[in-house]
């Protein structure tokens, strides 16, 4: 099984019936114990960093969160829940993250040539081969609703970067972990390709 964490935001239903679709069982759930107890988590999120953040100290999240990605347990973030792991966010001020990794959390900057929110299709530059991007290659479109981006500290967790005005961090892997800024659930037939090779890599761990 694979626990979706719900706490109050994000696309919750359109991420299980993803993971569904490839064949994975998936719960949304806040309940820490069925959260410890899942093969895999994903951490799916929308709306304002702050906010998010209140949301999984109300719901008690925060530290087991910590615990399941320092425990090496197979994870998933996506967008907001791929921000949310870094330090910090200068979103309406600076603002708190899980600091599971250095790095900052800032904007784009509109301009002539430059809308924001960065929104619809893009391509991916693929930086490192991963698990999680097994048949994914440079060049490859996904979908994007954003106006954050993660700048890590450390740029040999990079998978993808795109280029949205200047290039910017897409995707970040580790052994255990993928988190992505693009929608997977929203990107089709590629981005059930990624919850695939998730379904996979749990299942094989």
């Amino acid at each position: 099984m694979i626990a979706i964490i719900d706490y109050g935001m994000g696309n919750l239903r359109s991420v299980q019936k993803g993971l569904e679709r490839v064949g994975f069982d998936a719960l949304v759930t806040r309940d820490v114990g069925q959260i410890h107890s899942a093969r895999g988590v994903v951490l799916p999120g929308v709306g304002a960093f702050s906010a998010c953040m209140e949301n999984l100290a109300k719901f008690d999240l925060i530290e087991p969160i910590r615990e399941i990605v320092r425990g090496q347990k197979p994870f998933l973030g996506i967008c907001l829940g791929f921000q949310l792991l870094f330090s910090e966010s200068e979103e309406f001020g600076q603002q708190k993250g899980l600091d599971l990794f250095p790095g900052s959390v800032v904007g784009f900057h509109a301009g002539e040539t430059l809308k924001v929110p960065h929104m619809g299709w893009n391509r991916i530059d693929k930086r490192k081969d991963s698990p999680f991007l097994d048949g994914i290659s440079t060049g490859d479109y996904v979908y994007f609703v954003h106006s954050f981006y993660v700048v890590p500290e450390d740029n040999g967790m990079v998978a993808t970067t795109t280029d949205y005005g200047k290039p910017f961090v897409s995707s970040v892997a580790t052994d255990r972990l993928f988190a992505c800024q693009f929608h997977p659930e929203k990107s089709q037939e590629l981005g059930l390709r990624i919850l695939a090779n998730f379904g996979r890599f749990v299942e094989r761990n």
